[in-house]
């Protein structure tokens, strides 16, 4: 799914109202409609005080189409204009006069806390006071304003986006904005509902048609997707009746010192159990008895020292190698590492140790092979590429390291990006039962059995995410997030590739009350 930016959104209004031959206006009508019907379907007439918060620009305009249809309906509404400046868009006056003729209680105005209105628990907020639109800084009555909204414990929902949050940057204080229960989003989510700074301002958030131009959903490009099932399954490449162990690639594992050997093992199943033919482990000798019996299916390749990986010696042709993992930091082994990258050719995986090695030593990023995938966590990210103020200012920095460097990263986290061409893609499966040891390992293996296969480098870090999380997400069903732990998530693996084929239940049809009067009628 794509996720369009507020250029790309103001775009798409325009050329809707041009090709449709509609006015903005209209359109502003058909947006706030489809909320409208949302509140309907859910609510079926129910008395609960709904409480509509308008700003006086285009969201706002949202709310007053919001708020007519809900009188116009029968619902217990009290309507209030956010009054934070003397500019009104045309379009906000346009409604607001459309409301006055269906309703002799007009909007209250608020210009300030003495005005605001008591709202009790079981009530409902609509915020419609900012849009995408907002681009400077708001006043304090306002934020206090949001602050009501918090106390008074009443279920919000946000009009495309919670009020006070920028699309493009973050805010400095959690309390300048509003806290959503539920964001209902015109045409495309935001990226802001997906980054650790923003996303927690919606709990949850859904996308309404608002019918806008098909040929410009369809045709423009967006500089971020959100991955799910439809965006990854073209990418699986089946397998043939006839194929063997020797088409699905070589992986060799490169990683492990004494303590860690299990890391290297979690490694070597994810890339076994995600498809790959063959699977050798590099490791210290002291981990050989370890892996030979603990994952019988992987050869064991060992390095002369017992403890720690001191040189990279190996008489195999690989498809693909993992490195890092579980390796540690000592000397020797970045030494090892060096000498390693400045003669290495095959395509790469780098990831835990692997990463803290190379923030020690930047200077071997340029020997790095093209579309080598990168996989670290926080605070590995922060040794690559430096701390940041922000979320936004973190992803500039990626997109910068990953075109200088020619690689591809992936920002792991409750939402991970995977960073390619100075796009991002957003995944959509996990939870928070992947907050265990090991779970980056798996990531690890998975996406080394991918590549082991042919899958391209991009396609193997964007289909691997979505595999890891999917996996993660039906273990959970059975066994809750806390019991998750990372073999559980090799376990599942079969399941999410299984989950792909799988036809989705049939929503509930969700009919418009125009629909359902039509129906009464026949």
């Amino acid at each position: 799914m794509k996720i369009f930016s507020k250029a790309q959104i103001y775009a798409g209004d325009t050329l809707t109202s041009e090709r449709q031959k509609i006015s903005s206006i209209e359109l502003m009508e058909r947006a706030g409609v489809q909320i409208f019907n949302w509140m309907h379907l859910r609510m079926q007439g129910a008395q609960v005080p709904i409480h509509i918060f308008c700003g006086i620009g285009n969201n706002g305009g949202d709310g007053l189409v919001i708020a007519r249809h809900l009188i116009i309906h029968g619902y217990n509404v009290k309507t209030y204009i956010v009054d934070y400046n003397n500019k009104r868009s045309a379009d906000f006056l346009a409604h607001y006069e459309r409301l006055k003729g269906v309703t002799k209680a007009w909007p209250e105005p608020i210009h300030d806390p003495s005005d605001f209105p008591e709202i009790a628990p079981e009530d409902i907020i609509v915020d419609a006071i900012f849009g995408i639109g907002l681009n400077r800084p708001i006043s304090k009555w306002v934020k206090d304003l949001f602050m009501h909204f918090r106390k008074s414990q009443a279920f919000t929902l946000a009009v495309d986006v919670p009020s006070g949050l920028f699309t493009d940057k973050a805010i400095e204080n959690e309390n300048d904005a509003v806290w959503a229960g539920f964001t209902l989003s015109f045409a495309s989510p935001k990226l802001i509902f997906f980054l650790p700074e923003t996303a927690k301002y919606t709990a949850q958030w859904e996308i309404l048609d608002i019918g806008l131009d098909p040929e410009f959903l369809l045709t423009t490009e967006t500089d971020a997707e959100l991955i799910g099932k439809a965006e990854v399954l073209p990418n699986y490449i089946p397998r043939e009746r006839f194929s063997h162990k020797g088409d699905f690639g070589h992986a060799l594992i490169i990683g492990g010192s004494y303590g860690k050997i299990g890391a290297v093992t979690l490694t070597a199943r994810a890339t076994l159990s995600v498809g790959a033919g063959l699977v050798t482990t590099y490791i210290p000798k002291c981990g050989y008895t370890a892996m030979q019996a603990s994952f019988p299916e992987a050869m064991v390749i060992t390095d002369s020292h017992e403890e720690k990986i001191t040189k990279i010696n190996y008489n195999i042709k690989p498809t693909v190698i993992a490195f890092g993992i579980g390796a540690g930091t000592e000397g020797e082994t970045l030494e090892a590492l060096e000498h390693f990258l400045k003669e290495n050719k095959t395509p790469l995986v780098i990831d835990a140790d692997g990463l803290n090695m190379l923030s020690t030593k930047k200077s071997l990023l340029k020997y790095l092979p093209e579309n080598t995938i990168l996989t670290p966590h926080p605070k590995e990210l922060e040794r690559l590429i430096g701390a940041w103020k922000d979320d936004f200012e973190k992803l500039d920095k990626v997109k910068a390291f990953t075109k200088k460097y020619k690689v591809i990263l992936i920002i792991k986290g409750a939402y991970s990006i995977t960073v390619f061409n100075d796009k991002l893609f957003v995944n959509s499966t996990g939870n928070p039962g992947l907050a265990t040891a090991g779970s980056g390992d798996v990531l690890t293996g998975i996406i080394t059995g991918l590549l082991a296969q042919g899958y391209h480098p991009s396609v193997a870090a964007i289909f691997g995410t979505y595999l890891h999380g999917k996996s993660a997400d039906l273990g959970a069903l059975n066994l809750g997030f806390q019991s998750l732990i990372a073999s559980h998530v090799i376990e599942y693996l079969g399941d999410a590739f299984l989950d792909l084929f799988l036809e989705p239940e049939p929503p509930a049809v969700e009919k418009s009350p125009e629909h359902e009067e039509k129906q009464k009628e026949a």
